[in-house]
């Protein structure tokens, strides 16, 4: 099985937050498949953790080493139709990369973002509820 899994899902997975085992559970065997984007998404991550001071460089490196071991396989997406999609539900880029990722591979999505489940959903993908 291959599904969409946002930055969301896999810094939650990193962090060892609250979902951890849930998204463990729900890709075990499967292949994750973001687009080109997933690598600037993770890194803008931790360098914010970084400027708010929830985590120390040494801890950032660390999360990163970690991403870099998360075997995934990375697709292109159109870049016209991200821009559709933002504008039609006002979204910024990131956001609808992950979701046209799933349209255009129709594949299944994995979020803990509540305003990218309820577009997803619009949009008619298949959300695997964590």
């Amino acid at each position: 099985m291959r599904i969409v899994v946002d930055t969301s899902s896999i810094i939650a997975v990193i962090a060892g937050e609250a979902e951890k085992a849930r998204l463990i559970e729900l890709t075990k065997d499967a292949t994750i498949v973001a687009p080109p984007s997933i690598d600037w998404e993770v890194g803008n991550a931790f360098s914010a953790m970084l400027k708010r001071s929830r985590i120390t460089l040494e801890q950032a490196i660390a999360a990163i080493e970690v991403y870099q071991e998360i075997s995934m396989e990375i697709v292109e997406i159109d870049l016209k139709e991200v821009v559709k999609l933002a504008g039609k539900y006002n979204i910024y880029a990131y956001d609808a990369y992950i979701l046209r990722c799933a349209i255009e591979h129709n594949l299944p999505l994995i979020s803990r973002d509540q305003n990218m489940i309820d577009i997803a959903e619009q949009e008619g993908i298949q959300v695997l509820k964590v």
